[in-house]
């Protein structure tokens, strides 16, 4: 299935709430082009709030600091991580599963070229000493979340296990977002490939 277009996100809203969910969109949206362009220390709440036509004041409305704008979206690749595990066949670790799916991603030409994800997070986040607190507290999370997914997919695993699993889980997440991988697949001849290569390879140690 595809993603849900606007009109189905808003459909039976008060014309109230539609408006202050498309506020919130453009919100986004204004702060991602902006932390991406220029890197998440180098623009100002005041720019992001002029670049979707709102008042600064508006925009702390909608979201309580400059630092929320920029995990906004940290849900979403936690609930395609725990996804995964949980429809993953019988015998399948954590690691393998999460493997699969990333291969899965990179694979899906729709959603643009394999670097874009990574790339766009170095440009946005990754040198960014403002956010390396609440990153380490993301990926806290993510382990806890994948933890609970492991012991819902293998309830006869000990705990201890379920949290070793889902560690080695999260590393295999976090090094698509290392400088090093970044470096590896952006001066490879097919980047693709490359990145499909290293997801190949960490799975391997990781196991």
């Amino acid at each position: 299935m595809g993603e849900a277009s606007e009109d189905d996100l808003t459909a039976g809203m008060s014309l109230r709430e539609r408006k202050k969910h498309l506020t919130r969109q453009a919100v986004l949206a204004a702060a991602d082009r902006l932390f991406e362009a220029r890197g998440y220390d180098h623009v100002t709440v005041a720019e992001i709030a002029d670049a979707a036509n709102i008042s600064v004041k508006t925009l702390f409305t909608y979201f309580a600091s400059k630092e929320d704008l920029a995990f906004a979206g940290e849900g979403g690749l936690r609930d395609v991580i725990t996804g995964a595990i949980a429809a993953s066949p019988d015998g399948t670790s954590a690691v393998d599963a999460v493997a699969a799916e990333l291969r899965r991603l990179v694979q899906d030409t729709s959603q643009g070229g394999p670097m874009d994800g990574v790339e766009g997070y170095h440009r946005a986040f990754g040198d960014s000493p403002a956010l390396q607190s609440r990153l380490r507290r993301m990926w806290a999370d993510y382990e806890d979340a994948t933890t609970a997914a492991v012991l819902a997919r293998h309830p006869d695993y000990p705990p201890v296990s379920a949290r070793l699993e889902a560690m080695l889980a999260i590393a295999l997440v976090r090094s698509l977002t290392s400088s090093e991988v970044r470096v590896l697949v952006s001066s490879a001849n097919d980047p693709r490939a490359a990145l499909l290569a290293w997801i190949e390879t960490a799975t391997t140690h990781l196991r």
